[in-house]
């Protein structure tokens, strides 16, 4: 943390926030950090709110590698990217003056949608029909044809995201340690005509999951990337 000296605040404008982020930058410069108004020229980045907002951080700045990312929680409970309490500033004292800080890298997905640039999530990737009607997807692994699935969709997430939409789903809870990432299904139809594994699979990170929309109709998926949605207008890979 010594050469690491640069905090950008990233959190929603509200008048009560902002005055408690004002409190938090005077403590941080107390301590010889600096506060920066860009993302850019930060080394520390330190989102204030809970879970999504931390998310929302990550996204927003670019998954920067050449910086660290805290939580602090405006909530009454710390979530899972954040250690910090809001009201708890002697333990944000504690972690600055003793490098008490420890350093954990967590996995991310990354997506490619038909030639677009790559986007990536710290949680999970789902893909959804965006109305009343069942998705038909081929999957590959490694460009060997795994299974043609029909229903409401999928969903991929990270060793740390398994436990959220994933889990909800029936997905299996994953040690965070290990590199690899899980598929599961929503609401499959399991017919004569579409048979698919009916449960979670996992895959380790040098494997290459692809997946292609069938063209009977439906081809204007949700995909959720974390806590944000994009709606798809042309074919899905």
């Amino acid at each position: 943390m010594t050469n690491r000296r640069n905090i950008y605040f990233f959190y929603k404008k509200s008048a009560g926030l902002t005055e408690k982020v004002q409190h938090l930058s005077h403590l941080a410069q107390r301590y010889s950090y600096n506060i920066v108004k860009d993302f850019k020229e930060a080394n520390i980045i330190v989102s204030v709110g809970g879970d999504g907002t931390f998310l929302q951080a990550v996204r927003k700045t670019g998954y920067r590698e050449d910086c660290l990312y805290a939580g602090i929680s405006t909530t009454g409970n710390l979530n899972m990217y954040c250690d910090f309490h809001l009201d708890d500033t002697s333990k944000m004292i504690d972690s600055m003056t003793m490098e008490q800080i420890e350093v954990r890298r967590y996995p991310t997905i990354e997506i490619k949608l038909d030639e677009q640039p790559p986007f990536y999530a710290l949680n999970e990737l789902s893909l959804r029909s965006s109305v009343i009607k069942t998705l038909v997807l081929d999957l590959f692994i490694d460009d060997l044809h795994f299974e043609t699935f029909r229903g409401d969709g999928i969903i991929v997430a990270t060793p740390t995201g398994n436990t959220a939409y994933n889990k909800s789903v029936n997905g299996s809870i994953v040690d965070p340690t290990l590199p690899c990432f899980q598929v599961s299904e929503l609401a499959s139809l399991n017919n004569n005509t579409y048979r698919t594994l009916g449960s979670s699979f996992i895959l380790g990170t040098d494997r290459t999951l692809t997946i292609l929309l069938g063209q009977d109709g439906n081809n204007h998926p949700i995909i959720g990337l974390d806590n944000e949605a994009m709606s798809d207008r042309t074919s899905t890979k």
